[in-house]
C-alpha cells in the first residue's frame, strides 16, 4: 500500500473552513467547497501596476497571434495531426503564471500552446515544433500536443483526456517529500473533469495533503457537448467537496481576477494546507480542435462572448481608463507581436526536419 512521503510528518492541516478568502466579486458568485464565497471577476482596491498590466496585455496578445498564425499554417497543410487552440483563454495562462514562483510546475492537456508561451518558451521553438522541425522544443518529435521544458517548468502536453491530473500530483507528491516549498499546477478542463482518475488523483492529493492546485479551464463544451448536458454537478469546484478539497470559481475572462485568485489558491498549497480547485469559467471562440466546425453553438453565441467578455479587449479597456496607455502604444504592441509571430512562422515553416535517426533517440532516460 502506497505511504506519504518518509520521514516527512504532515504539515498540521488549516481548517476546511481556511479557504483563501475572495474578492469583492462583480456579480453573484457561488460557494467553494468550504463555504466561502468565490471569485467571480474580482478587482483588488489597488491593483497591479502599469508595467504589469502591460506585461500582461503584450503576453496575452502574443498567445492570440501565435494561435491565429497556427490556425492558418494547419489550413496550409504545414502543421499535421491535431491541433487545438486557445483562443479566448489566453487570461488563465497569463494570469496563473503571473504567480508561479522559480520551482514550480506547470502541466496541462493538448490546448497547450498558450501555456508554454506564457511559461517563456520560444516562440519559434513552439511553432517549429507545430511544424515537426528539428529545431522545435521536443526536436519535432512531439507536435502540437506533446511539448515539453523542464527549464521553463513545463511538464507536457499530453494528449490522453485527464492523464496529466495524476501526474501532477506526482509533480505534488515530488515537491512534498523534498520539503522544497514548490507547487505543481496541474490544468485540465471541463470535459476531463468527468474522468475517474481526476477523482482518484483528488483524494490522493488531499490525503496526503500534496501541494498542488487543480485549473479548471472550463470553457462551456469540452469536446463538443456543453456541460450542462454533460455533468451533473456543473459548478465544477464543487467536484473536491467529498474530499475536503475547498475550490472557487473565478471569472477566468479577466487577467487580474485570475492571478489574484491564483495567489491564494497558491499560496494555500505552498503553506502545507494541500491541495486547491480553480475553476475557470472561460470560453474557446475556435472548436474543439481544428477539424471541429463548432455547429453544437451558433455563430451569435461565440460573437456576443467576443463583443462583451474578451480577455484582451477588457484589459486593454481597464488599461485605457486608468490612463496606462493609448492608441498608439496598443499598435506598437501589436506590431511587435505580429513581427514575433511571423517570424516564427517563418523559421518554422524553413526549418529543417528531424533527421530519421531521430527515431531511435528520447526513447530512454539517460542514467
Amino acid at each position: 500500500m502506497a505511504r506519504a512521503p518518509a520521514n516527512r510528518a504532515p504539515t498540521k492541516a488549516a481548517p476546511k473552513s481556511a479557504t483563501p478568502k475572495a474578492s469583492t466579486p462583480k456579480a453573484a458568485a457561488g460557494k467553494s467547497a468550504a463555504g466561502k464565497s468565490a471569485v467571480n471577476g474580482a478587482v483588488a482596491a489597488k491593483g497591479p501596476d502599469k508595467a504589469k498590466l502591460l506585461d500582461w496585455y503584450r503576453n496575452m496578445l502574443l498567445i492570440r497571434r501565435f494561435e491565429e498564425r497556427a490556425g492558418q499554417l494547419y489550413g496550409m497543410g504545414l502543421i499535421g495531426g491535431f491541433c487545438h487552440l486557445y483562443i479566448g483563454q489566453e487570461a488563465i495562462a497569463v494570469g496563473m503564471q503571473a504567480v508561479k514562483k522559480p520551482g514550480d510546475q506547470v502541466i496541462t492537456g493538448y490546448r497547450d500552446h498558450g501555456h508554454m508561451l506564457a511559461a517563456g518558451m520560444d516562440p519559434k521553438e513552439v511553432m517549429a515544433e507545430l511544424t515537426g522541425r528539428a529545431a522545435g522544443s521536443a526536436h519535432g518529435k512531439g507536435g502540437s500536443m506533446h511539448m515539453f521544458d523542464v527549464a521553463a517548468g513545463f511538464f507536457g502536453g499530453h494528449g490522453i483526456v485527464g492523464a496529466q491530473v495524476p501526474l501532477g500530483c506526482g509533480l505534488a507528491f515530488a515537491n512534498r517529500y523534498r520539503d522544497n516549498g514548490q507547487v505543481s499546477f496541474t490544468y485540465f478542463g471541463d470535459g476531463a473533469a468527468n474522468q475517474g482518475q481526476v477523482y482518484e488523483a483528488f483524494n490522493m492529493a488531499e490525503l496526503w495533503k500534496l501541494p498542488v492546485v487543480f485549473v479548471v479551464e472550463n470553457n462551456q463544451y469540452a469536446m463538443g457537448t456543453s456541460v450542462e448536458r454533460s455533468s451533473s454537478e456543473t459548478h465544477l469546484y464543487k467536484r473536491g467537496v467529498s474530499f475536503n478539497i475547498p475550490g472557487e470559481e473565478v471569472d477566468g475572462m479577466d487577467v487580474q481576477a485570475v492571478a489574484e485568485a491564483g495567489a491564494k489558491a497558491a499560496e494555500y498549497a505552498r503553506t502545507g494546507k494541500g491541495p486547491f480547485i480553480l475553476e475557470m469559467k472561460t470560453y474557446r471562440y475556435r472548436g474543439h480542435s481544428m477539424s471541429d466546425p463548432a455547429k453544437y453553438r451558433t455563430r451569435e453565441e461565440v460573437d456576443a462572448v467576443r463583443k462583451t467578455r474578451d480577455p484582451i479587449d477588457h484589459l486593454r479597456e481597464k488599461m485605457e481608463q486608468l490612463g496606462y496607455t493609448d492608441e498608439e502604444a496598443m499598435k506598437r504592441i501589436d506590431s511587435d507581436v505580429k513581427k514575433i509571430v511571423a517570424d516564427a512562422a517563418e523559421f518554422a515553416r524553413t526549418a529543417p526536419e528531424p533527421d530519421p535517426a531521430e527515431l531511435y533517440t528520447d526513447i530512454y532516460a539517460k542514467a
